[in-house]
C-alpha cells in the first residue's frame, strides 16, 4: 500500500492594500445634518448615513467624507467639538458610526472624516483646564496672550466671523484667539504637548477603521509668536472666496495668523502617523485667497505632507470659464511639482453652483452637466457635495429659518451658508422628500422636491444618471485618473485638453457656453472618437464643434 503524500495548503495572502487610492479619487461630501434622520427628530444621523450609502455606491464615488459628528454644543453646527473621541447624542453613537464604516467598506467605499484640529469649542475640557489660571497644566494650550498696554488687543488680527479675532477672559486678565467665532479659541500649535494630543485623536479613529481624513482650515494651525499687526492687502487683490465683502476680514494680508512656515513640521508628524497604517489619507482644507495654490503645493509636494488639499479656486462667487480653468490648473502644475489637488465646484460652506454660476444660463441642466463632465477630467481627484448630482439650487431662506451664526449675524447683505445645507431630497411621494418624519432642521424647499433621487433614477438625460455615467466613463480610464494634463489653445468658452499616462492619451474637450463652439486641432492631433460619456460633439476635418455645452472624448495615439 502506498503512502499518499499530503500537500499543506498555504493560506492565501490579503491583497496589499492601494496606497495611491486617494489619487483620482471621486470623493462624496455628506453634511450629517441634512442628509438622512433615522429616527424622526428632523436632524440626519449616523444611522441614515448607513441607509443611504447604497446611493453613493452607485453613484461611482470611491470614498465618503463626513463632516463634524463629534460631541459638540453646535454653535458653528459640529466645528466646535467638545469631544474629539465621541459622537454627539443627535447623530448617534460610536457604535453606529463603526456601522457605517462596515457597511461602506463592504460596497467598497473609504471612509473619511473631518478633523478640525485648529480650533475646539469653548466647553472641550482642554479650554476649561486653559483658562483657569495662567500656572495649570494646560495653560498653554490655547494662544492667550497680553493686552496692549491701554487695554487693547495684541493685535489687529481679524476673525472670519467678524470683529477682533481676540476674546478677553476676565478669569486669566488676558485675550484668547478665535478666527472663528469666541466660543471657538484656538489651539497653540507651538506646544509641542497640543500636538501630540491631536495625534493621539488622529490615531483613535484610525484605530477605529477611518481611511483618512478632510482636514479643516489646515492653514490656520499656527500663529505667528511676535503677533505681529497683519498689513493692509491692497483693493485691487481682495477676494471673497473664504469671507463676504460684508467683513472686513479680506481687507488684511494675513501674513501673522495663519499661513505659517512651522506648519509644514507638523504636517510632516501627520503624515509619518499616516503612513503607519495601510492606506490612509488626508485632504486638506486651505483657506486663502491669496495664496492658496501655493500653499496646496508646499503642503502636498513629496512624501512628508498631506496627499492632497483643495483651495477656494472654484468655491468663490467668480463665475467658472475656459480661461480660468487653464489659468488654475496651469498654475498649479506650475508651482505644485508632484503635489495633488482635489476640486470641489459645491461643498458646505458656499453657495451652490448651480445657483452661482448656472443662474441665467441658457438651459441650467445641460450647463450643470457639461462643467461636471469637465470636472471629472480634469488632473486632481474630485470632490462631489451632496445634493449636486440632483442639480439641487442654493435655498432661499426666509431670516427665521436660519441657523448659521455667520448668516444671522451678516443678514441681509450676506444670507449665510444655510442655503446650500438643507435637506438632501431623495422620495418625491414622501414627506419633507423622505428625508425625515418629523420636522427638518431647515426647510425642504419645494422645488427641491422635483429634483428627488426618485424622479431621476433610470431617467435617461436626468443630471443624476449623467453624473453616474460620467463617473462611470471616469473610472474606466487610467489617464483620467492618474494621468498628466496639456492644455490646447481654445477661444472662447471651449477648453481643451490632453490627459496622458503611459496607459494611454486621451483628447477631452467642453463648451460651457450657449452657442457652438469650434477648436481646430491642426494636422499632428487625430483623435479617434470613444463612447461612453454621453456626450455628442463631433470630430470633422480637423476641427472639434461642440454644440452649445457640449463636450467629446477622443484617444489619441
Amino acid at each position: 500500500m502506498s503512502a499518499v503524500a499530503t500537500i499543506e495548503r498555504q493560506p492565501e495572502k490579503a491583497p496589499e492594500p492601494d496606497r495611491d487610492w486617494w489619487r483620482g479619487a471621486v470623493i462624496y461630501q455628506i453634511y450629517p445634518r441634512s442628509f438622512q434622520d433615522s429616527n424622526g427628530d428632523g436632524v440626519g444621523d449616523l444611522r441614515g448615513i448607513l441607509t443611504r450609502l447604497t446611493h453613493i455606491a452607485e453613484l461611482g464615488a470611491n470614498a465618503i467624507w463626513i463632516s463634524p459628528f463629534f460631541k459638540s454644543p453646535m454653535l458653528d453646527y459640529g466645528y466646535d467639538v467638545s469631544d474629539y473621541r465621541d459622537v454627539d447624542p443627535m447623530f448617534g453613537t460610536l457604535e453606529d458610526f463603526d456601522a457605517v464604516v462596515t457597511e461602506a467598506h463592504r460596497l467598497g467605499l473609504k471612509v473619511m472624516i473631518d478633523l478640525v484640529l485648529s480650533h475646539t469649542s469653548i466647553e472641550h475640557p482642554w479650554f476649561a483646564e486653559s483658562r483657569r489660571s495662567r500656572q495649570n497644566p494646560k495653560s498653554d494650550w490655547y494662544v492667550w496672550a497680553d493686552p496692549k498696554p491701554d487695554g487693547t488687543p495684541p493685535s489687529n488680527w481679524l476673525s472670519i466671523f467678524g470683529g477682533s479675532a481676540w476674546q478677553w477672559d476676565t478669569r486669566r486678565e488676558q485675550y484668547y484667539l478665535h478666527n472663528f467665532l469666541q466660543e471657538q479659541p484656538d489651539l497653540n500649535f507651538h506646544n509641542p504637548e497640543v500636538q501630540d494630543a491631536l495625534l493621539d485623536v488622529t490615531r483613535f479613529w484610525l484605530d477605529r477603521g477611518v481611511d483618512g481624513f478632510r482636514l479643516d482650515t489646515i492653514n490656520f494651525y499656527f500663529h505667528s509668536q511676535g503677533l505681529e499687526d497683519n498689513p493692509p492687502l491692497a483693493p485691487e487683490l481682495r477676494d471673497d472666496s473664504i469671507a463676504p465683502s460684508v467683513n472686513p476680514y479680506n481687507y488684511q494680508d494675513h501674513l501673522y495668523d495663519k499661513n505659517r512656515p512651522e506648519n509644514l513640521r507638523f504636517l510632516a508628524r501627520f503624515r509619518a502617523l499616516l503612513d503607519e497604517y495601510p492606506a490612509a489619507a488626508a485632504v486638506g482644507e486651505v483657506g486663502d485667497a491669496q495664496r492658496g495654490l501655493q500653499i496646496v503645493a508646499d503642503y502636498t509636494s513629496g512624501d512628508d505632507g498631506v496627499h492632497m488639499c483643495y483651495a477656494f479656486d472654484f468655491l468663490s462667487p467668480q463665475k467658472i470659464s475656459a480661461q480660468k480653468v487653464r489659468t488654475v490648473l496651469e498654475k498649479f502644475d506650475e508651482t505644485a511639482a508632484d503635489g495633488w489637488s482635489c476640486w470641489a465646484f459645491s461643498n458646505h460652506d458656499v453657495m451652490r453652483h448651480a445657483s452661482r454660476w448656472a443662474e441665467g444660463e441658457l438651459d441650467r441642466e445641460a450647463y450643470l452637466k457639461i462643467v461636471f463632465a469637465m470636472m471629472a477630467a480634469l488632473r486632481g481627484s474630485v470632490c462631489l457635495y451632496q445634493g449636486e448630482e440632483v442639480g439641487l439650487t442654493e435655498a432661499e431662506l426666509a431670516f427665521e429659518d436660519l441657523h448659521d451664526p455667520y448668516g444671522i449675524r451678516f443678514w441681509p447683505e450676506f444670507k449665510g451658508r444655510d442655503g446650500c445645507r438643507t435637506p438632501m431630497v431623495w422620495d418625491s411621494g414622501e414627506p419633507n422628500a423622505g428625508f425625515s418624519t418629523g420636522k427638518p432642521w431647515l426647510p425642504v424647499p419645494a422645488d427641491h422636491i422635483t429634483h428627488a433621487v426618485n424622479t431621476q433614477s433610470g431617467v435617461e438625460g436626468s443630471v443624476l444618471e449623467h453624473y453616474r455615467r460620467i463617473l462611470a466613463f471616469r473610472a474606466e480610464h487610467h489617464s483620467l485618473l492618474k494621468g498628466e494634463i496639456e492644455f490646447l489653445a481654445t477661444t472662447g468658452d471651449a477648453v481643451a485638453f490632453i490627459r496622458r499616462s503611459e496607459a494611454e492619451k486621451l483628447l477631452c474637450a467642453f463648451n460651457l457656453g450657449s452657442d457652438a463652439a469650434e477648436i481646430a486641432l491642426g494636422d499632428d492631433i487625430s483623435p479617434v472618437a470613444i463612447p461612453g460619456h454621453g456626450l455628442a460633439g463631433q470630430h470633422v476635418n480637423g476641427k472639434l464643434l461642440l454644440d452649445a455645452y457640449g463636450g467629446w472624448f477622443g484617444r489619441l495615439a
